[in-house]
């Protein structure tokens, strides 16, 4: 499922939504948060990284800090769960999907956690060694 499939408040619409420039209403500058949790994450080679599980605010600023996306390993067994900094993470529009520029064996050797032991994301190592895999800089 994507952002379309889950807008159960009818924000997404607007028949400008589907082209690159919206200039009304609720798109890609501005979209419900609960639209966006399984969303599909793919590499720029179109490699399926998984699906986004959860959006990590700061509350204290108010800005997305992580996006919390799951990948699953053989069949589907041993999801592993990555904390992804916001901001490298692409919308597109078109196939309605989120695209991250990493390739698939990197990102089955990046930092990662199961459901049952999530990192102490205020940690600053920890965070620079988020961002530091992912190439982006710790705000």
């Amino acid at each position: 499922m994507n952002y379309h499939d889950r807008d159960i408040y009818g924000m997404y619409k607007n028949p400008q939504f589907a082209q690159p420039l919206l200039t009304q209403g609720p798109g890609p500058h501005l979209m419900g948060a609960e639209t966006l949790i399984g969303n599909a994450v793919v590499n720029q080679q179109g490699d399926s990284l998984g699906d986004i599980k959860e959006i990590m605010l700061e509350v204290e600023n108010g800005k997305v800090g992580y996006a919390v996306l799951s990948f699953s390993t053989y069949l589907g067994l041993g999801e592993k769960l990555f904390a992804v900094p916001w901001h490298v993470l692409k919308l597109d529009t078109i196939n309605r999907c989120f695209v991250l520029d990493v390739a698939l064996e990197k990102l089955k050797m990046a930092p990662g956690f199961d459901k049952g032991h999530w990192p102490d994301m205020k940690d600053l190592d920890w965070e620079r060694t988020v961002h530091n895999y992912y190439g982006s800089k710790l705000n």
